[in-house]
């Protein structure tokens, strides 16, 4: 069964059902994902290039692809491998796990995409675009659209996007997948 409600995002909110419900929909949701936020989704986007044809670049950004150069990436195997309804889990240093699937995975095109959460922070996707360069190698378009799932996480969800800092993630990217292109 499924229900529709059109509420005002400040207006209280109590639906009563006489469904049978199962205890993982009855469960209360933490205080994190059941206050009030209105935060809509941010986007940022950058490119690069890497000196190499796209059949060896897509690879990299796939879960067991990026352990080649990304330090302390170690995704756990959920299910799967890349192909679309594939999941992972990863850990960062500081301890918070993100859960992802993938929700497109079309090597010929150059293309993978990611939905995630990173628990208690925020729910996103992420998109790699891999499209073959006029002057030989491949351009790397990386995009990651994150909604904060609190006002606290609002400002990791700020920093993360800021365009100084993302600009800098993306030229670390840059630097650690063009050494490994280069072995």
């Amino acid at each position: 069964m499924s229900v529709y409600v059109n509420v005002p995002a400040n207006a209280p909110m109590s639906v009563h059902m006489n469904a049978p419900t199962n205890a993982a929909m009855s469960a209360p949701m933490s205080a994190a994902a059941s206050g009030p936020m209105s935060a809509l989704p941010r986007r940022r986007t950058q490119s690069f290039h890497l000196d190499a044809p796209r059949e060896r670049v897509l690879p990299l950004f796939t879960a067991r692809g990026e352990r080649e150069w990304a330090p302390g990436w170690e995704p756990v195997m959920l299910s799967g491998a890349e192909q679309r309804g594939s999941a992972f889990r990863t850990r960062n240093h500081e301890g918070r796990v993100t859960t992802w699937i993938v929700i497109d995975y079309r090597p010929a095109e150059g293309h993978v995409s990611y939905a995630r959460l990173a628990e208690g922070s925020n729910i996103g996707l992420v998109d790699v675009v891999c499209t073959a360069a006029v002057d030989g190698g491949t351009d790397v378009g990386v995009a990651y659209t994150l909604t904060a799932l609190s006002r606290e996480a609002q400002s990791f969800v700020d920093d993360f996007l800021d365009a100084e800092n993302y600009a800098r993630m993306i030229e670390e990217w840059r630097a650690a997948t063009s050494a490994v292109l280069a072995r």
